[in-house]
Protein backbone atom coordinates (compact mmCIF):
# COMPACT_ATOMS: atom_id res chain seq x y z
CA UNK A 1 0.00 0.00 0.00
CA UNK A 2 0.95 3.63 -0.40
CA UNK A 3 3.17 5.02 2.33
CA UNK A 4 4.91 8.33 3.00
CA UNK A 5 7.11 8.28 6.09
CA UNK A 6 8.70 11.47 7.43
CA UNK A 7 11.78 11.57 9.63
CA UNK A 8 14.40 14.02 10.88
CA UNK A 9 12.34 16.22 13.15
CA UNK A 10 13.38 17.19 16.65
CA UNK A 11 14.25 20.00 19.04
CA UNK A 12 16.69 22.69 17.88
CA UNK A 13 17.75 26.12 19.10
CA UNK A 14 16.92 29.28 17.16
CA UNK A 15 19.38 29.70 14.33
CA UNK A 16 19.95 25.96 14.04
CA UNK A 17 19.32 23.59 11.15
CA UNK A 18 17.41 20.39 10.47
CA UNK A 19 17.05 18.16 7.44
CA UNK A 20 13.71 16.38 7.05
CA UNK A 21 13.28 13.29 4.89
CA UNK A 22 10.18 11.64 3.46
CA UNK A 23 10.37 8.18 1.91
CA UNK A 24 7.60 7.07 -0.43
CA UNK A 25 6.53 3.59 -1.46
CA UNK A 26 3.62 1.91 -3.21
CA UNK A 27 3.31 4.50 -5.99
CA UNK A 28 5.31 5.92 -8.88
CA UNK A 29 7.22 8.55 -6.95
CA UNK A 30 8.73 10.24 -10.00
CA UNK A 31 5.26 11.03 -11.39
CA UNK A 32 4.21 13.07 -8.35
CA UNK A 33 4.71 16.64 -7.29
CA UNK A 34 6.15 16.52 -3.77
CA UNK A 35 5.50 19.11 -1.08
CA UNK A 36 6.08 19.89 2.55
CA UNK A 37 3.28 21.34 4.67
CA UNK A 38 3.26 22.30 8.32
CA UNK A 39 0.68 22.88 11.01
CA UNK A 40 1.40 24.86 14.16
CA UNK A 41 -0.79 24.75 17.28
CA UNK A 42 -3.97 26.73 16.74
CA UNK A 43 -3.26 27.34 13.06
CA UNK A 44 -4.33 25.82 9.76
CA UNK A 45 -2.05 23.61 7.73
CA UNK A 46 0.04 25.68 5.33
CA UNK A 47 2.19 24.94 2.30
CA UNK A 48 5.90 25.32 3.05
CA UNK A 49 7.53 24.16 -0.17
CA UNK A 50 6.55 22.40 -3.39
CA UNK A 51 8.71 20.67 -5.98
CA UNK A 52 7.11 19.93 -9.35
CA UNK A 53 7.93 16.62 -10.96
CA UNK A 54 7.85 17.92 -14.54
CA UNK A 55 10.66 20.45 -14.53
CA UNK A 56 11.93 20.54 -10.96
CA UNK A 57 10.66 24.04 -10.32
CA UNK A 58 9.80 25.05 -6.76
CA UNK A 59 7.44 27.20 -4.74
CA UNK A 60 8.15 28.41 -1.20
CA UNK A 61 6.12 30.13 1.44
CA UNK A 62 7.27 33.73 1.81
CA UNK A 63 8.19 33.10 5.44
CA UNK A 64 10.74 30.40 4.57
CA UNK A 65 12.26 31.77 1.35
CA UNK A 66 16.06 31.92 1.50
CA UNK A 67 16.09 29.63 4.54
CA UNK A 68 14.52 26.33 3.40
CA UNK A 69 15.36 24.17 0.38
CA UNK A 70 13.28 21.31 -1.01
CA UNK A 71 14.92 18.58 -3.07
CA UNK A 72 14.21 15.02 -4.18
CA UNK A 73 15.96 11.81 -5.14
CA UNK A 74 13.65 9.84 -7.42
CA UNK A 75 15.96 6.83 -7.41
CA UNK A 76 15.40 6.58 -3.65
CA UNK A 77 11.78 7.81 -3.76
CA UNK A 78 12.67 10.41 -1.16
CA UNK A 79 12.01 14.12 -0.79
CA UNK A 80 13.99 16.35 1.57
CA UNK A 81 13.54 19.68 3.29
CA UNK A 82 16.72 21.42 4.42
CA UNK A 83 15.83 24.00 7.05
CA UNK A 84 18.38 26.63 8.07
CA UNK A 85 18.24 29.66 10.34
CA UNK A 86 15.30 28.17 12.18
CA UNK A 87 13.02 30.45 14.17
CA UNK A 88 10.53 29.71 16.95
CA UNK A 89 7.77 30.49 14.43
CA UNK A 90 8.88 27.42 12.46
CA UNK A 91 7.69 25.16 15.27
CA UNK A 92 5.05 22.82 13.83
CA UNK A 93 4.28 19.31 12.70
CA UNK A 94 5.69 18.94 9.20
CA UNK A 95 3.86 16.74 6.69
CA UNK A 96 4.99 15.26 3.40
CA UNK A 97 2.54 15.27 0.48
CA UNK A 98 2.55 13.70 -2.96
CA UNK A 99 0.19 14.91 -5.69
CA UNK A 100 -0.33 13.45 -9.15
CA UNK A 101 -1.29 16.11 -11.67
CA UNK A 102 -2.31 13.30 -14.03
CA UNK A 103 -4.71 11.33 -11.83
CA UNK A 104 -5.44 13.81 -9.05
CA UNK A 105 -4.32 11.34 -6.38
CA UNK A 106 -2.93 12.89 -3.22
CA UNK A 107 -1.10 11.12 -0.40
CA UNK A 108 -0.05 12.29 3.06
CA UNK A 109 2.51 11.19 5.59
CA UNK A 110 1.95 11.01 9.34
CA UNK A 111 4.05 14.07 10.15
CA UNK A 112 7.19 14.80 12.13
CA UNK A 113 7.49 17.33 14.96
CA UNK A 114 9.89 20.25 14.66
CA UNK A 115 10.37 22.39 17.76
CA UNK A 116 12.56 25.51 17.73
CA UNK A 117 13.21 26.76 21.24
CA UNK A 118 16.00 27.91 23.52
Amino acid sequence: QVQLVESGGGLVQPGGSLRLSCAGSGFTFSMFDMSWYRQAPGKERELVARLFNTDGSTNYAESVKDRFTISRDNAQSTVYLQMNSLEPEDTAVYYCNGLSRYSGRSYWGQGTQVTVSS
